[in-house]
């Protein structure tokens, strides 16, 4: 039982999981209102469904339109990083920059005393950092904690994630039970300003430029055909090559400045080390020797158990026990402890 009702504020899309984030903390007695931050070409849609939901649980809710913020920050970032030749995590950026980052300085001026969005994850204190710390959720299936490494302490110690204490399938049969509307609406896979996937003609169009087709090349350099272009690839990829090969090869490497996209057989994508640039901690303050870590390379992966130091130049070193499968420039690098609490986290580079 809470000592005094404190103000939230719960930012909610019209999808199931922010409703139920919404429904959770007005029964826990919060001062609950809603907002919904209008990002892409569909928000105005998004946004309307989140204020009936809203209404229907007798909430305050407002909008803000913040496209403009959104491209600049996040479209063209992705853009440039893909033209850059390395595969990025727009929905990491877009976390810190423009959801948790326009939420928090909302809800300082608007006088609420935390922030809270339905991501699976838990935000709570802990006695060992001795601060509020993020860590995976109940739900390992639909954990989001990777996305929300580069959070600062300011904003982590806003947050509240109602549903990291909750499967998937308990968050709908809640939905269900108060008759919500989207209680079986289906997850989006995509990312939100790429609704068909088609991230390349994204990228041609944000940049003003084409990409040219060129060859794909062995690791000796022999040509195996050609490519539609470069950006259309990425480390690890098998299918959509469109090549008629005697044994499956995967993309290795894009060696943009000779627009060569370079093949191999999967057992040479895998490596023990990777090195990680602009990190973020955040249950600890630095690493001052090599410590023993859990891992997580890319969204889809485990976490797997490496040694975790700091470079001179104030980048990441991780080395696995065991070798890691197209371990992918952009992507980003997070860092566990045993339980689940999220260290701090850096972008391959």
């Amino acid at each position: 039982m809470m000592q005094e009702q404190k103000r939230i504020l719960v930012a909610i899309s019209g999808g199931v999981d922010s409703a139920v984030a919404l429904h959770l903390l007005k029964n826990e007695g919060y001062d609950v209102s809603s907002k919904t931050l209008i990002l892409c070409e569909n928000g105005e849609t998004e946004a309307q469904c989140a204020e009936e939901l809203a209404k229907k649980m007798g909430v305050v809710h407002t909008s803000c339109e913040y496209k403009d913020k959104f491209y600049d920050e996040i479209i063209k970032d992705f853009a440039e990083t893909y033209a850059a030749g390395d595969t990025p995590n727009p929905c990491v950026v877009c976390n810190r920059k423009i959801k948790f980052g326009i939420l928090c300085e909302k809800a300082k001026e608007e006088n609420f005393d935390l922030v809270a969005t339905g991501h699976y994850a838990i935000c709570e204190y802990s006695e060992k950092y001795g601060r509020k710390v993020i860590k995976k959720a109940k739900d390992l299936k639909k954990d989001q904690s990777y996305m929300l490494w580069q959070l600062t302490h300011d904003q982590i110690d806003m947050c509240r994630f109602p549903l990291g204490e909750y499967t998937k399938d308990e968050v709908r049969k809640i939905a269900e039970d108060c008759g919500f509307v989207n209680a079986r609406k289906k997850d989006s896979q995509d990312i939100c300003f790429i609704p068909d996937g088609n991230y390349a003609e994204v990228v041609e169009k944000v940049l003003g430029k084409r990409f040219p087709d060129g060859d794909f090349v062995s690791e000796e350099g022999k040509i195996l055909g050609r490519h539609k272009g470069i950006i259309r690839y990425t480390t690890g990829q098998r299918k959509g090559l469109g090549l008629s090969l005697p044994a499956p090869l995967y993309v290795k490497e894009k060696r943009m400045d000779e627009n060569l996209v370079v093949l191999c057989p999967e057992e040479n994508l895998f490596t023990n080390e990777l090195i990680a640039k602009d990190v973020v901690f955040q249950a600890i303050d630095t690493i001052d020797s090599p410590i023993r870590a859990k891992v997580k390379p890319r969204y889809s992966s485990k976490e797997a158990e490496a040694l975790v130091s700091l470079l001179p130049d104030g980048r990441m070193k991780v080395i696995f026990d065991e070798k890691q499968r197209a371990v992918t420039p952009g992507q980003s690098s997070v860092v566990y402890d045993e339980d689940g609490v999220i260290l701090c986290g850096g972008i391959i580079c």
